[in-house]
């Protein structure tokens, strides 16, 4: 497990950073930015977190929990080489996804079907819900980028696309089950 017992290093005053199997790298470099966006992706949960009760806040507490997974996972390269690993390297699991889309489902029922795109908004957790669905949209685009140029497991990009879907549903269900959404109406403004 990991033991931090002094915060700052210095090892990355150069523009560095290690990956999870001690490689060096730019801090711009794909893989850290993929896992990077998934820390920040964390931390505006964190702030949902500050809206939600119940059932909803226990979701997030799992879903920050999985987002500490996806990062072990990013910042590992070469996954082909976890059998000589010194430690098994944490991957994510199709049984995340799977949780996922359970919880999507169950919380799904509960909604009329949209007859209108919804605007970013209404309750203050459903507005929070939002932002957390964009970034995880920008945090699977980056993992999606960087499987194009290295091995990344599927089962982490699949948790991403799945995760900004949990995300709008969500909002959903804390805008009253869908009946304060705020609705797009095209052209309004013209």
């Amino acid at each position: 497990m990991v033991v931090l017992n002094k915060i700052y290093t210095r090892t990355g005053d150069k523009g560095e950073t290690a990956l999870g199997d001690g490689t060096r790298v730019v801090k711009y470099a794909a893989r850290v930015n993929a896992y990077g966006t998934s820390d920040e992706l964390n931390a505006f949960v964190g702030v949902a977190r500050l809206e939600a009760t119940g059932a909803t806040d226990d979701a997030l507490a799992r879903i920050q929990n999985d987002l500490f997974d996806l990062g072990a996972d990013l910042c590992r390269p070469d996954m082909e080489s976890d059998a000589k690993a010194d430690y098994p390297p944490l991957r994510m699991i199709d049984a995340q996804v799977d949780r996922l889309e359970a919880e999507i489902d169950v919380m799904n029922a509960e909604l009329e079907p949209l007859r209108s795109f919804v605007l970013p908004g209404g309750a203050a957790l459903a507005a929070h819900l939002h932002v957390c669905r964009t970034v995880s949209r920008r945090a699977e685009r980056l993992a999606v980028e960087l499987a194009t140029l290295e091995p990344v497991n599927p089962s982490a990009i699949r948790y991403l696309n799945r995760l900004s879907d949990w995300f709008f549903v969500a909002s959903r269900i804390a805008n009253n089950s869908g009946k304060d959404d705020v609705l797009w109406v095209p052209g309004a403004n013209r």
